[in-house]
């Protein structure tokens, strides 16, 4: 299983990354399209906040598949948890998220993944 972890973090941390652009992507083409002459002001100020909160609800929902893919490179405890939660909900992404979801799933959950992840207990 250690193999997969590399493969799972970067799976998760460039599908979270994708997702940010596109919100980036939606919100500058909105302004782009506010500065069209044919569109009015009012037309154009709620073209701004809709693609603005778009891309920041885009930037907050990856948000936690970008840092638990960084985590799960390091090899940190609260980072396979938060993979796992991050699996659960990409299975609902069909069907590039349901594909790495399953996957995430399947390597996160298996026991010798888990004993990658425990810290050595001190012995006092």
């Amino acid at each position: 299983m250690e193999k997969h972890l590399p493969v799972v973090g970067w799976l998760n941390i460039v599908y979270s990354g994708i997702a940010v652009l596109i919100g980036l992507f939606v919100w500058f083409l909105l302004m782009g399209v506010s500065t069209l002459p044919d569109v009015r002001y009012e037309a154009g100020a709620v073209l701004h906040i809709v693609g603005f909160f778009f891309a920041a609800l885009m930037t907050l929902v990856s948000a936690p598949g970008i840092i638990g893919g960084i985590g799960v490179l390091k090899r940190q405890e609260w980072s396979r948890i938060l993979l796992i939660i991050v699996g659960f909900l990409n299975l609902l992404a069909f069907p590039i998220g349901t594909a790495i979801g399953i996957y995430t799933l399947w390597v996160l959950l298996r026991e010798e993944t888990a004993q990658l992840f425990a810290r050595p207990r001190r012995v006092d």
